[in-house]
């Protein structure tokens, strides 16, 4: 059996093109997590609150807001609000 080894958000970054965010809703509910880039795309998993995500760089603005890819825990789309990245909802 192979050993796995850990790998800091810098490694990941330069391996995976993502980068580590802590999910953040601002209550004790969680983060919808989309198959698509806005709201009328289905939920297909839900991240608890402080949990973190990997995120590929691709972003789309859509209703309103800019989403972001997520590549882990799961695959899918994000709102950048939830991530503590740009969101359209929060421009002046």
């Amino acid at each position: 059996m192979t050993d796995i080894k850990k790998i800091n958000d810098q490694e990941l970054e330069n391996v995976a093109g993502g980068e580590s965010r802590t999910v953040n809703t601002g209550m004790k509910i969680e983060a919808v997590v989309r198959s698509g880039a806005g709201f009328s795309f289905p939920q297909i998993s839900a991240i608890k609150n402080g949990n973190t995500v990997i995120t590929t760089g691709k972003s789309v603005h859509a209703d309103g807001r800019t989403w972001y890819e997520i590549s882990a825990p799961v695959k899918g789309w994000m709102a950048g609000g939830l991530l503590g990245l740009q969101d359209d909802k929060y421009r002046a």
